[in-house]
């Protein structure tokens, strides 16, 4: 799998995470090169609080676009750490 915007690919592996229909990438699998902290966070019910990144490629940034669980409940341990995308982000296999 691959997760790719503005040209270029932020994340790729092999052995992805699916919950609720999102693909959850490995933590080494990520590019942190494109990946700058964001202040956005929310949580779920079930996972936990999630944090967010903003992706940034060639000086455009899309906000948000990224999230992780840094110390998801129990039911939600296979996503620790793993990133997942949204807002524009194409995943590919």
């Amino acid at each position: 799998m691959k997760a790719i915007w503005n040209g270029s690919v932020i994340a790729e592996s092999e052995a992805t995470e699916i919950v609720e229909g999102n693909h959850y990438f490995p933590p080494g699998s990520v590019n942190p090169s494109f990946l700058t902290e964001s202040t956005k966070t929310s949580t779920c019910p079930w996972k936990g609080l999630a944090n967010y990144y903003n992706i940034v490629v060639d000086g455009k940034t899309n906000s948000g676009a990224a999230w992780y669980y840094a110390n998801p409940h129990s039911q939600a341990s296979q996503i620790k750490g793993h990133v997942a995308f949204w807002k524009g982000v194409e995943i590919q296999s």
